[in-house]
């Protein structure tokens, strides 16, 4: 399966001088760190070919997808592979 679990990052509540910023204000980032991944999927020849993100990658995911899943009191959110758009570095 090449579905990757991931765990999305809250945006900023607060500005870089400490200033409380309103939700209106706190720009959307559709953000997450990887958390889990699947061993990928099979090609045509049978071959397995690899997820391209590895556990603990922070990842930019796109506006609208995946499937929502809540474990233990935490929210979670699978995507598959190639719907992820990238991968942040800092």
């Amino acid at each position: 399966m090449d579905r990757v679990l991931v765990e999305k990052i809250a945006p900023p509540a607060k500005s870089v001088g400490g200033v409380l910023l309103p939700e209106s204000a706190v720009q959307k980032i559709n953000s997450a760190t990887v958390v889990a991944v699947g061993p990928g999927r099979r090609n045509m020849n049978g071959e397995l070919v690899p997820v391209a993100v590895k556990e603990g990658d922070k990842v930019l995911l796109p506006d609208y997808g995946g499937t929502t899943v809540k474990l233990e009191d935490k929210e979670y959110h699978i995507y598959r592979d190639d719907e992820i758009l990238g991968v942040l570095t800092e």
